[in-house]
C-alpha cells in the first residue's frame, strides 16, 4: 500500500495537522519527515496535531521520527490509534511518552 501525508491549511490558530495515510517505515519516510521538519522549526505553530487514524503499518523508524517531532515539546497524535503503532508502542513502552487524543478536532484543544 502507498503512504500519503497530508498537512492541512493552518487555521490561525497555531495548530499544524499532520495526516499520515497508509503504511510507513524507514523506506517511506521522506514525506513525513517534508512535513515534520518545518512544523518543528517554524515558532508560530504551537501545537503539531499529527493524525494517525488511517496509518496501517508503522514501524520502528517511523516512531523514531514521531519521538524527535516530540522533543519539540508540541506533538499531539489523534487517534484512535491503529493497531499497528499500538504494537509498536506495547513493545517499546513509547505510548506513555505521547500525548494523545481520540479526534483531530479534540487534539486541537488539549
Amino acid at each position: 500500500m502507498q503512504q500519503q501525508v497530508l498537512v492541512l491549511p493552518d487555521e490561525g490558530d497555531g495548530v499544524r495537522v499532520i495526516a499520515c495515510v497508509g503504511e510507513f517505515d524507514q523506506d517511506t519516510l521522506e514525506a513525513f519527515r517534508e512535513a515534520g521538519n518545518p512544523a518543528a522549526a517554524d515558532p508560530s505553530v504551537r501545537r503539531i496535531v499529527l493524525d494517525v487514524s488511517r496509518l496501517t503499518f508503522a514501524d520502528s523508524s517511523m516512531l523514531n521520527e514521531m519521538l524527535r517531532l516530540l522533543r519539540s515539546g508540541r506533538l499531539v497524535l489523534a487517534g484512535p490509534i491503529p493497531p499497528s503503532l499500538r504494537r509498536v508502542f506495547e513493545l517499546t513502552g513509547a505510548g506513555l511518552l505521547f500525548a494523545t487524543a481520540e479526534s483531530v478536532e479534540a487534539a486541537r484543544i488539549l
